[in-house]
């Protein structure tokens, strides 16, 4: 297939001749998976600067032909200024995700949120009145609203109000491909609507049931079902229906990973705060094409592609869902299946942006998260590699701390190549082989050993001789053990 909307990339045995010709004699590649997936996230978008919208529009006509022109909201309670400055800045990117063009942001120094409308009531008339300046048509809190806070502060500022929450699990609607990833997100928007569902006008009384006078019947005349009431079962029963596939799923997942267990393959599981750079490291490290955007939850899906260790040995590495401060514990418990896959790593790959202005506070919301699913799981935490990404883009005084701080992180650039190699090495260290080898002579009777040697192990060498099998193999710790009596 040929796209000459790609960059275009020659081969290793292109010749210079080759490189030097005119753009139309190049050779295309096929584009990969995530290149598709690329286009295909951006074949519907709007150009800025080309509205020909006329001054008398209505309110009503506008609405239907902009973007959401949002305005933010915090609370700060505690930790230092820096720390709500940036926890502002990263919903500002969260909104840009989704599509929002931000126009203005505030935070509130308080000891915590009001109960009643989030940021007090005060405040509330002054963020209508940036509203109104602004002409802003959503407001976005950063924390989680309960549905009493939501329903009040939208009174006041008379526009649409979302929190943190609902912004995320709409970026995850937006991002997710698969079947399994769909399900979950469909799941966590469930979870999270259920308790925020609200009546308009007279859908609060609507009744389902007979009344006096109807034909309901008798025995039948009663309040009968509020339409709320009819929409909570419904989502109850989608819930319930979902939570059945993500299961029939995990099934799915957990017999590939048996086999994986099987071939003794060892396993790594690429985890790290959301647009670290982890399906790049993927992308330098096995030489596949997934998606790749700088943008925050960019990828959902986990992907496991093989890789090789400088010595010839084989790996896996499963890229994970980004975690973010304060991830909706809706989208844990929907993703549980996936993050599964770190409990059952043999090491934990842990990519740290190294030109985010605080790595240490992702550090921290990353481990928080991995810590919650391992106590689900039961299972003692995988040995942790922390490798600092994006050193080409980071600034010089913040790396210095890292590496004074990290003493045993690789630090590398995944877009540039650079410490590619030493994270190699260190991979072909922390994976140390299993298996030992063993010179046996095994009896024609213990057909059952040679046949586990066949599957668990790696045969060497091996020759039929009268008494037995003569095999040369590398076998695991338990195998050899089993063999030990018909040692050569």
């Amino acid at each position: 297939m040929t796209n000459t909307s790609h960059t275009h990339r020659a081969t290793t045995e292109d010749s210079p001749d080759v490189a030097n010709t005119a753009h139309g004699d190049w050779t295309v590649d096929d584009p990969s998976v995530g290149e598709m997936q690329l286009d295909d996230r951006a074949a519907l978008r709007r150009v800025s600067g080309l509205s020909t919208e006329l001054e008398d529009v209505t309110e009503v006509e506008y609405r239907q032909l902009r973007l959401e022109r949002v305005v933010l909201v915090g609370v700060w309670t505690g930790g230092t200024s820096a720390q709500a400055d940036a926890s502002l800045a990263e919903l500002a990117a969260l909104a840009e995700t989704a599509g929002s063009e931000v126009l203005d942001g505030l935070i509130q120094r308080r000891d915590k949120p009001d109960a009643a409308t989030y940021i007090g009531s005060g405040k509330a008339e002054e963020l209508r009145q940036i509203v109104l300046a602004t002409g802003a048509d959503t407001v976005i809190c950063d924390g989680e609203l309960t549905p009493a806070q939501l329903t009040a502060l939208e009174k006041v500022v008379k526009v649409k109000v979302i929190d943190r929450t609902a912004l995320i699990l709409d970026i995850f609607a937006q991002h997710a491909t698969s079947r399994e990833g769909k399900a979950q997100v469909s799941l966590a928007q469930m979870e999270y609507m259920l308790p925020r569902l609200r009546g308009w006008g007279e859908s609060m009384s609507r009744q389902a049931g007979g009344r006096a006078g109807s034909n309901g019947g008798v025995g039948l005349r009663g309040p009968g079902e509020t339409k709320i009431e009819t929409d909570r079962r419904r989502i109850r029963e989608r819930m319930a229906k979902l939570r059945r596939e993500i299961k029939g799923m995990k099934a799915a997942r957990d017999t590939k990973r048996t086999r994986r267990l099987r071939n003794r393959i060892p396993s790594v599981a690429i985890i790290g705060y959301t647009n670290a750079g982890k399906s790049s490291l993927l992308n330098a490290l096995t030489g596949s094409g997934v998606l790749v955007q700088n943008a925050l939850f960019a990828t959902l899906d986990p992907t496991t592609r093989r890789a090789a260790l400088p010595d010839g040995r084989e790996f896996v590495l499963t890229d994970t869902v980004g975690f973010v401060r304060h991830l909706p514990t809706q989208l844990v418990e929907a993703f549980r299946s996936t993050l599964e896959e770190v409990a059952d790593a043999d090491l934990l790959l842990h990519v740290v942006d190294g030109s985010d202005p605080m790595p240490t506070e992702q550090i921290k919301a990353v481990r928080e998260v991995v810590t919650e699913v391992l106590r689900e799981s039961d299972t003692p935490p995988p040995p942790e590699l922390i490798v600092v990404n994006k050193v080409d883009a980071a600034d010089p005084v913040t790396l210095t701390q890292l590496r004074g701080l990290l003493t045993d992180a690789v630090f590398i650039s995944a877009r540039t190549g650079e410490g590619m190699d030493e994270l190699r090495t260190r991979l072909a260290g922390v994976l140390e082989d299993p298996d030992v080898e063993v010179k046996v002579l095994v009896p024609y009777t213990r057909g059952d050993l040679l046949a586990r040697i066949h599957s668990d192990g790696q045969i060497l060498d091996s020759a039929h001789e009268a008494d037995g099998t003569r095999v040369h193999a590398r076998v695991p710790m338990a195998l050899a053990s089993a063999l030990g009596e018909y040692a050569a």
